[in-house]
């Protein structure tokens, strides 16, 4: 085959659209451009994003910067193709807009998980490391994307919520504005006890932990006289962002309040009934 019969045959006629003609050589052309284009968005896109990561940019405003780019390079590269075919963009708008109006039906709610994952990264209600809340599951944010969110939970399992999830429901986010959290331990001891003497023993439990903050200092509370025990619980806060940390501090204050009940003869209660027994004995013969 001669090179004139081959560029005959490239420059052949596959279809017509909006009066112009679609030859052989455009069609292998496109893919490699769009092909070409993808790739190169993808590598400046990386070297973009490890760029923003070097001057210590914060994680959300590396994931937005990384999200506009890429959209914006490859409707870049959609708009370039076109023009490069001489193919008007005018050309696509009754074809485009069928195509939007059916896939606006078919598509509601993923066309609303994108947009509310626009406004998540946009507005930031939820940032990358924020430890949440979302109906009984507790977890750290690792990623969010357009469609959906993705969560580790504290026992290791990642979890995808949709965005719009994020948005038209009620989430507990525990690092929104700080790392700061209150939380409490409880303790029963028996009755007769010195209450003056364990509520010492119970605060100086917590202040001997350096993970403790002293502002605003920490409050032992006399709760309650309990079926078998005094109840007594003290509040405090700690720079924690998972349950993790928390289980691990109050297992350390607990360790800490049982040495302490020991070495002072403190004893912790534990549930006791007394069972009275009324009426004769009888015995038949």
């Amino acid at each position: 085959m001669t090179m004139d019969q081959i560029s005959a045959f490239l420059d052949s006629s596959v279809f017509t659209l909006a009066k112009h003609e679609f030859t052989i050589a455009e069609l292998v052309l496109i893919p490699t451009i769009l092909i070409l284009g993808i790739w190169l968005t993808r590598l400046l896109t990386s070297a973009l994003t490890k760029r923003l990561i070097e001057r210590g940019t914060n994680a959300d405003i590396v994931h937005l910067v990384k999200r506009v780019f890429y959209v914006l390079a490859l409707v870049v590269l959609a708009i370039t193709t076109l023009d490069f075919l001489n193919v008007p963009i005018t050309a696509f708008a009754f074809l485009s807009g069928a195509i939007a109006i059916g896939f606006g039906f078919g598509a509601q709610n993923i066309i609303n998980n994108f947009i509310s994952g626009w406004i998540l990264m946009w507005e930031r209600p939820i940032r990358i490391g924020d430890f949440l809340e979302v109906d009984d599951a507790r977890g750290r944010v690792e990623a969010i994307n357009t469609r959906s969110t993705r969560i580790r939970r504290v026992d290791g399992v990642h979890m995808l919520i949709p965005n719009s999830k994020l948005l038209e429901n009620t989430v507990v986010n525990w690092t929104l504005v700080d790392r700061l959290t209150r939380t409490s331990v409880r303790v029963g001891v028996a009755y007769g006890s010195d209450c003056k003497l364990v509520s010492k023993l119970i605060a100086q439990a917590v202040n001997d932990q350096d993970t403790i903050i002293t502002v605003p200092e920490p409050i032992v509370i006399f709760d309650d006289f309990g079926d078998s025990a005094l109840i007594f619980e003290v509040f405090f806060w700690v720079n924690a962002s998972v349950e993790r940390d928390l289980r691990r501090i109050r297992s350390d204050i607990r360790f800490r309040i049982d040495e302490l009940f020991s070495e002072n003869s403190v004893v912790i209660s534990f549930p006791q009934r007394d069972v009275h027994i009324d009426g004769e004995l009888k015995i038949s013969q």
